[in-house]
């Protein structure tokens, strides 16, 4: 999908705005897993997560190639819609993001607090996601699509920066919403000629990456139940199905019973906080432990944002409901 000149100039426009972010070992995780675990520390950007990287290369993008344009509207449970409330208003820009009912509280005053107009909109992220689409035809601002070879880009260069910095690695689990992270993370590693087997994961209740690739063609899911708001996807987005489904070596589900296992584990042998999706690969690998036994795996800590009153839930032990 992108050259190694592609990915590295996308580097430096990134890094005008932030530094990369760590890959680190922990030896208390490599000891409940059984392998050499090197983490990559997306939770440590500015906005708590890897989504940043796109909306600051997207708007780059767009302020030099739509120069007209005045505003953006985009669809989000809360990342993605940090990120380019962020980059829009930096450069001047109208930001105007939709989230369904229910979303993140926590997150829906981080995207205000960078400067966006919050509207509220249908149940979900696909309901969202189309209701973006006609405002942004009404009102002419510039619709951001969930998947974009500029938000791509953009992603890409954590994955660069974790392929660089650890030894080789065996596998790595990343999670897949709408698919800009793993797609971002086959990206480099093509690039660079690497052999590293990349995993996705999906949560149960929201598992139509999965689905899709099982079936060979896009399979759309009537709801997508969990509280880890980062993968709650029902309608996967063709351009990146096709880049996972040939560059991924597997899809793997974990329930959200799974995911809070697996956001405790990082909270007691890491002390770092995450969200569902960002604890979502860890599930994963604990799942296949036994297969990668002694082997190097990455895994991708995606995000930290989630909200105080669902960690406290998770914290004594309980699964949060979705409402």
């Amino acid at each position: 999908m992108f050259t190694r000149e592609e990915l590295e100039a996308a580097c430096q426009i990134v890094y005008r705005d932030m530094v990369a972010t760590p890959q680190l070992e922990w030896p208390l995780l490599e000891q409940e897993t059984g392998c050499r675990v090197w983490v990559k520390h997306e939770n440590h950007t500015p906005i708590g997560a890897f989504k940043i990287r796109g909306g600051i290369t997207f708007v780059n993008w767009l302020t030099k190639h739509k120069p007209c344009a005045k505003g953006m509207i985009t669809a989000t449970r809360g990342n993605h819609g940090q990120s380019i409330a962020r980059a829009a208003t930096r450069s001047g820009l109208i930001a105007k993001i939709v989230v369904p009912h229910g979303n993140s509280v926590e997150k829906n005053r981080a995207m205000q607090a960078f400067g966006a107009e919050l509207l509220e909109f249908g149940s979900d992220f696909d309901t969202a996601r189309l209701e973006a689409g006609r405002i942004a035809a009404d009102e002419g601002l510039y619709f951001v699509p969930p998947f974009h070879r500029e938000l791509v880009r953009g992603v890409a260069t954590y994955a660069l920066e974790l392929f660089q910095a650890a030894p080789v690695l065996d596998t790595v689990y990343v999670p897949i919403g709408c698919g800009s992270g793993i797609c971002g993370l086959i990206s480099a590693r093509d690039c660079l000629g690497l052999k590293t087997r990349i995993v996705g994961v999906v949560a149960r209740n929201a598992a139509t990456a999965k689905l899709s690739v099982d079936a060979g063609r896009l399979v759309e899911t009537n709801s997508a139940d969990t509280f880890a708001d980062g993968m709650a996807v029902r309608v996967p987005v063709q351009e990146a199905f096709e880049i996972y489904s040939s560059g991924a070596d597997r899809i793997v589900a974990v329930d959200d019973t799974e995911i809070v296992d697996a956001m405790l584990c990082y909270l007691r042998t890491t002390h770092n906080l995450t969200e569902g999706a960002g604890a979502a690969p860890l599930a994963a690998l604990i799942k296949e432990k036994q297969e990668l036994r002694g082997k190097s795996v990455g895994l991708v800590m995606s995000g930290g944002n989630i909200d105080l009153a669902w960690f406290r839930q998770i914290v004594g032990g309980q699964v949060p409901r979705v409402t």
